[in-house]
C-alpha cells in the first residue's frame, strides 16, 4: 500500500482563486436545489399545468446537457477567462429575469438560457482549476474542494430554498443574482488575464467547427429530451422513441463531421483514454443514483408523510456532510490510496445507504432515515471528487476544457436518467402494484441501488492490472496509485 504523503498547502492567492471558481459551482448547485423546492409554490401562483411545471425543471437540463460539450471546447479555443466571465454574466441576467416571470413560457425561456450559460460557465471554471494548479496533490485538493462545494451548494440550496419560498418564490431567482454579482466582481480581479500558451487559440473563430458544434448540441438536446420523456412511461412513446432516434442520428453525423474536420470540436482519439471514459461513465451512474434517490426521498417526505418543504429541506440537509468531508478528509484518502479505491468506497457507501432505505415504512421516524442520509453524504464526498480528478488527470492542457465538458455532460445525463427512471418506475408501480403508494416508492428506490452497483462495477474495472507496453508509457499508469506518483504536467 502506498505510504501517506502530506497534502501541500495552497498560497493565499491560490485559495482566493479557488474560492471564486468554487463559488460558481456552488451557485449552480443552489440554483437547481432552490427551484426544486419552490416548484409547487410557482405552479400554484402562476396556475401552471403539471406538464409545464415539469418542463421548468427539464428546460434547464436540456440547455445544460445540450451545450456542455460545446462549452468545454469553447473554453479551450476561445479562452477560459473570457468564457467564464461572459457566461457568468448571462447566468446572472437570466436568473433575475426568471424572477419577473408572469407566464409559464417566460420561466421556460429563462431556465433554458440559464442552463445553457451553466453549460459554458462550469467547464470553464473547472478547466481553469486544472490548468492553474499543478497536477498531483495540489490540483487534487483544488478539485476536491470544487466538488465538495458543488454538493454543499445543493444541500444548502434545499434549506435556503425552503426559507425563501416562505417569503416568496421569486426570491429563489433573485438570490442567485446577488451571489453571481459578487463572484463576478471577484473574478475580474482574481482570474489571470494572461492565459497559458496552451490556452491561446491556434485558430480564429472562423475556423471553429460550426457543423460539429451544431450536430453535438442537437444530438445532446434530443437525447436529453428522450431521457426526460422516460418519466411518461408508455404515454406518448412515439415522441420518446423519435427523440432518441433523431439524437442517435445526429451522433452519427457528429462523428462523421469530426473525422473529416481539419479543426474538430472533439478530437475523437481522446476517447481512447480508458481512465477518462471510465470516470465519466461512473460519474453518470453515481449522479443518476444520487438525484434519483433524492427525488424519491423528497416525494416520500412531502406527499406520503405530509412534511412541509422546509421540514424536508432540513432533513435532507444531513446529506450536506460531504461539503465538510470532501475538502478535508478526501484529499488525505486520495493521497494515500489513490482515486479508484476512494471512489469505490464512495460507491459502496452509497449502495449500503440506498439499500437501508428500501424497506421504508409509512411512519418511519427521522432517526431511522438518518443513517441513509448521512451515508449518502459520505458517499458523495468519497466518490464525486476522485471521479472528477480521474476524468481530467493526464489530459493535455489544451484539452482540459473538453475533458471537463465531457464530465459535466455525463453528470447531467446521469441526473436526467436517474430522475426519469425513478419517476417511470414509480408511475408503473402505482398502477400495477398491490401495495399502494408505499409499494410504488419502494419499487422506485430500487433504481438508485441498481445504478450505483453498476457504477461500482465500472469503477472496479480500474483496479485490474494492465500489461505494460513500456517502462515510461503513460498508458500503463495504474489508476490505483496515489496522485503523488505522477509526474507534474508542467502546465
Amino acid at each position: 500500500m502506498p505510504s501517506a504523503t502530506a497534502v501541500p498547502a495552497l498560497s493565499a492567492r491560490a485559495w482566493a482563486l479557488l474560492l471564486v471558481l468554487s463559488g460558481t459551482i456552488f451557485l449552480e448547485g443552489i440554483d437547481i436545489a432552490m427551484l426544486a423546492v419552490a416548484i409547487p409554490s410557482i405552479r400554484a401562483d402562476l396556475g401552471l399545468s403539471t406538464g409545464t411545471a415539469a418542463w421548468v425543471i427539464s428546460a434547464y437540463i436540456l440547455g445544460y446537457a445540450g451545450f456542455t460539450l460545446l462549452g468545454g471546447r469553447a473554453a479551450d479555443l476561445l479562452g477560459r477567462r473570457r468564457m467564464f466571465l461572459v457566461w457568468l454574466t448571462v447566468f446572472m441576467l437570466f436568473s433575475g429575469l426568471g424572477g419577473f416571470a408572469t407566464e409559464g413560457w417566460m420561466l421556460l425561456v429563462a431556465r433554458f438560457v440559464t442552463g445553457v450559460s451553466a453549460a459554458f460557465m462550469t467547464p470553464a471554471a473547472m478547466s481553469i482549476i486544472t490548468t492553474s494548479y499543478e497536477e498531483g496533490p495540489q490540483r487534487n485538493r483544488a478539485l476536491l474542494v470544487f466538488a465538495g462545494t458543488a454538493a454543499g451548494g445543493f444541500s444548502l440550496g434545499m434549506v435556503i430554498g425552503g426559507l425563501l419560498t416562505q417569503i416568496g418564490w421569486r426570491w429563489v431567482f433573485f438570490a442567485p443574482v446577488l451571489l453571481a454579482g459578487a463572484i463576478l466582481i471577484a473574478a475580474f480581479r482574481l482570474l489571470p488575464r494572461t492565459e497559458a500558451a496552451a490556452e491561446v487559440p491556434e485558430k480564429t473563430p472562423s475556423g471553429f467547427d460550426l457543423p460539429g458544434a451544431a450536430a453535438a448540441a442537437g444530438a445532446m438536446m434530443l437525447l436529453a429530451a428522450g431521457v426526460v420523456r422516460l418519466e411518461h412511461g408508455g404515454s406518448g412513446w412515439p415522441l420518446t422513441v423519435g427523440a432518441f432516434a433523431a439524437g442517435l442520428l445526429l451522433v452519427y453525423v457528429f462523428v462523421a463531421v469530426e473525422r473529416r474536420s481539419a479543426a474538430p470540436l472533439v478530437r475523437l482519439a481522446i476517447f481512447r483514454k480508458a481512465s477518462m471514459v471510465r470516470a465519466d461513465l461512473s460519474a453518470m451512474l453515481f449522479l443518476g443514483s444520487f438525484f434519483g434517490f433524492q427525488f424519491m426521498a423528497t416525494l416520500y417526505l412531502q406527499e406520503l408523510r405530509g412534511w412541509s418543504s422546509l421540514e424536508t429541506s432540513l432533513a435532507l440537509a444531513l446529506m450536506g456532510l460531504d461539503a465538510i468531508l470532501a475538502p478535508t478528509l478526501t484529499p488525505v484518502l486520495v493521497n494515500r490510496f489513490g482515486n479508484t479505491r476512494v471512489a469505490l468506497g464512495g460507491f459502496a457507501a452509497a449502495a449500503v445507504a440506498y439499500a437501508l432505505f428500501l424497506p421504508v415504512g409509512a411512519d418511519w421516524s427521522f432517526w431511522l432515515m438518518a443513517p441513509t442520509l448521512i451515508l449518502t453524504g459520505v458517499a458523495f464526498a468519497l466518490a464525486y471528487g476522485p471521479l472528477s480528478i480521474a476524468a481530467t488527470d493526464g489530459v493535455a492542457p489544451e484539452e482540459q476544457g473538453l475533458a471537463s465538458g465531457l464530465l459535466y455532460t455525463s453528470t447531467q445525463f446521469g441526473s436526467a436518467i436517474g430522475i426519469s427512471a425513478v419517476t417511470a418506475v414509480y408511475g408503473l408501480a402505482s398502477t400495477t402494484g398491490a401495495d399502494g403508494e408505499l409499494g410504488a416508492f419502494r419499487a422506485a428506490l430500487v433504481v438508485p441501488v441498481v445504478m450505483v452497483l453498476l457504477g461500482l462495477m465500472v469503477t472496479a474495472a480500474g483496479l485490474r492490472p494492465r500489461k505494460p507496453r513500456g517502462p515510461h508509457s503513460p498508458d500503463v499508469l495504474d489508476s490505483t496509485r496515489p496522485p503523488t506518483a505522477l509526474a507534474p504536467s508542467g502546465d
